[in-house]
């Protein structure tokens, strides 16, 4: 099948990362905006994204996230940790070329994003962030509030399920694309469970997540060819390295403390779905974006949208963040 004209545009690449690599795909020429996809996701979902950034006169580059696609997968746990996730940042940016680069991110991309511009603000000149708000590095530690989320000892919550390495690999790797279809439509909005149903984001005590997915149709982001390139990268790759992220959050809090309370002063945009519990569950740091994000230009929400928002509504994405990106100083 011939490629569209946007989609041979596209180029994929290996650059040197601490890790090891870095896989990449760029398109289109000016100033450098790099791309950072969440859980559990790839380079794909900005698919939408690098043409419209490219034709707006930016060199789009859409990575592969450390223990993902065609990226190094390191076996220790620790080499997860968002620190090391920010220097693989970096080192795209320079490996390119670059002395600076915008960042966007979504689901923990946006965390990875928001840390790479406050921890290296001399290569990372502002940053966006989709679908999860900034919240200041510090607080109690992650993992005694993610154990007290599941409300008297009934359900545990999705995060520390994922704690104990091999445990959610067990329940997905078995059908991997099986389950990735249940857990895009549990947080897509035209396919998430209704009011009165059992929450996605828990397993009962001794159960699994896909307990709680509705079997039926894809949502209308994502169509079988789609799901197809998803589930061909993590049968290849299994899901290790992309849950090896959650295991790092008490070390990133340790490792972050001397950030402790720190407002991201960069330049930065908010966009989320009001539908996603990324953003619902988080309002009051959202509320706050007045003192943790002073450089602030907007905080969207989308009505109806859920939380794969760049790929849910990619036209209105691509026009906040080209917009965006216009007003950015030089």
């Amino acid at each position: 099948m011939p490629q569209s004209p946007a989609a041979a545009e596209r180029t994929h690449r290996l650059v040197p990362s601490p890790a090891g690599r870095v896989h990449l795909v760029e398109q289109g020429s000016g100033p450098l905006v790099l791309l950072v996809h969440g859980f559990p996701e790839s380079w794909y979902s900005w698919r939408h994204q690098l043409p419209a950034l490219a034709a707006a006169g930016y060199r789009a580059v859409a990575v592969d996230v450390r223990g993902y696609g065609r990226s190094s997968r390191p076996a220790d746990v620790a080499a997860y940790r968002m620190l090391e996730l920010v220097e693989d940042n970096a080192a795209v940016v320079h490996a390119l070329g670059e002395e600076s680069a915008v960042v966007v991110g979504h689901d923990w991309g946006a965390t990875i994003a928001a840390h790479s511009a406050l921890v290296r603000p001399d290569v990372f000149r502002a940053a966006a962030l989709l679908g999860v708000p900034y919240t200041p590095p510090g607080g109690p530690r992650p993992s005694e509030v993610f154990a007290g989320m599941g409300g008297e000892g009934r359900d545990e919550f999705y995060v520390s399920y994922f704690q104990e390495p091999g445990r959610a690999e067990a329940e997905i790797e078995p059908d991997v694309r099986g389950w990735l279809a249940g857990f895009y439509a549990a947080l897509s909005a035209d396919t998430m469970p209704g009011p009165g149903d059992p929450d996605p984001h828990f397993t009962s005590l001794g159960g699994t997540l896909r307990d709680r997915f509705s079997a039926g149709a894809l949502p209308g982001w994502l169509d079988e060819a789609g799901l197809d390139v998803y589930a061909g990268e993590f049968e290849r790759t299994g899901l290790t390295g992309a849950l090896n992220r959650y295991r790092n959050m008490d070390r990133d809090w340790e490792d972050l403390a001397r950030f402790a309370g720190a407002p991201l002063t960069v330049p930065s945009l908010f966009i989320g779905g009001a539908l996603d519990a990324s953003t619902t569950w988080l309002a009051d740091a959202v509320e706050a974006f007045p003192d943790t994000l002073p450089g602030l230009s907007g905080a969207h929400i989308l009505d109806g949208c859920g939380h794969w928002v760049q790929q849910e509504r990619p036209a209105e994405v691509n026009r906040l963040l080209t917009d965006w990106l216009a007003a950015l100083p030089a």
